[in-house]
């Protein structure tokens, strides 16, 4: 059993079990995502993962000329006196931002720029790239004095989840507990949980796994309210799934390679996939409008990925290559395409948008 070191994470989260019991699964990956994020650079070929921004400057481009269409759609054109905002959640290296915001200056659009990161490391990673941009913690220091464009790329599935589980006895919440060994594993709690469960997936069979994260649903209805009261539109992309399912879907990535989600915890990336079918219902009931929810290689075929892909092998041919192949793991159903989803959101009376 590895991260036995007395100041690690693994070992305070033993000294906390041994003194008041279990600790809920959305405790583990909560602490642990906050150590991993707050200590390093986990982004591309060199840390842990690859984001879809990090594959191809087409993916950022796309991205900020949905946000610039729905901008001019909407009527907000330069003419119009107020600021817009640029919001990014949890933007890595700032490199979608670099290319969303690039894209968004060929159409004419120039707006003020926010990025909401915790990490002092990623930080100062992301002032190289946005210098012009400004900080938050979180989304409520944002301003409201005009509309919001914003973009959440693989933010969500990092947030702590809950996952229940039906036992004998009725829903109960999974727990991390520690084995005679030292190591970490799940265990059904002792506090019935059966409120907590939606009521038409509370008759469901014995061994049945569902999650929720409660943190993923503030930042919606946070967001969705903002657009119901400043306009604007917003974008969240993500792996996950439409339609609702059961099963545990944690992971942890480690160095390009899934590893075990308890041997190291704060070492590696912890996700679980998204569930936007709850999501949805969630931002509409904040007024905001739910443009749709669609896979990754759809929505980006229908922006023009395509004319993207063949205008910049014509300006290298040299790198024809590596641009087919990154559009290819960008939009393939065997790649990215499906599993990632992409749902749009709006202010009520902004328009329809694209590839939705």
């Amino acid at each position: 059993m590895s991260g036995g070191a007395e100041g690690s994470l693994a070992a305070s989260f033993r000294r906390l079990i041994a003194a008041t019991g279990p600790i809920s699964l959305a405790h583990y990956m909560a602490e642990a995502n906050a150590r991993y994020y707050g200590s390093r650079d986990p982004f591309g070929t060199a840390g842990d993962f690859i984001t879809a921004p990090e594959i191809s400057q087409m993916f950022g481009e796309l991205v900020g000329l949905w946000l610039a269409d729905m901008w001019h759609r909407a009527g907000q054109n330069a003419g119009q006196s107020g600021p817009v905002h640029y919001v990014e959640l949890g933007p890595g290296r700032a490199t979608l931002a670099r290319d969303a915001l690039r894209a968004m200056g060929h159409a004419g659009l120039r707006p003020q720029v926010h990025l909401v990161e915790g990490s002092p490391a990623l930080r100062e990673i992301q002032r190289e790239a946005v210098p012009q941009a400004h900080w938050h913690h979180d989304l409520s220091s944002l301003p409201t004095d005009g509309p919001i464009l914003l973009v959440a790329n693989e933010f969500l599935d990092a947030l702590p989840v809950r996952q229940l589980v039906k036992t004998a006895q009725g829903w109960r919440e999974r727990m991390v507990a520690v084995d005679e060994s030292g190591g970490f594993v799940c265990i059904a709690g002792s506090t019935p949980m059966d409120a907590a469960v939606p009521e038409d997936r509370r008759e469901a069979e014995e061994g049945t796994l569902i999650e929720t994260c409660p943190a993923a649903a503030a930042v919606v209805q946070e967001v969705a309210g903002r657009l119901a009261a400043q306009g604007g539109a917003a974008l969240f992309i993500d792996y996950g799934h439409a339609q609702p399912r059961t099963g545990s879907t944690l992971q942890a990535v480690r160095a390009h390679r899934k590893v075990d989600p308890f041997a190291d915890p704060g070492e590696a990336d912890l996700t679980t996939h998204v569930d936007f079918a709850t999501l949805a219902p969630l931002a509409q009931a904040q007024g905001a409008r739910w443009l749709g929810t669609t896979g990754q290689g759809p929505w980006l075929t229908a922006l023009g990925i395509d004319a993207r892909t063949d205008a910049l092998s014509r300006a290298a041919p040299h790198l024809a290559g590596e641009v087919a192949a990154a559009r290819h793991r960008l939009v393939s159903e065997e790649e990215m395409g499906d599993l990632f989803k992409v749902m749009g959101l709006a202010a009520p009376g902004w328009p329809q948008g694209a590839g939705f």
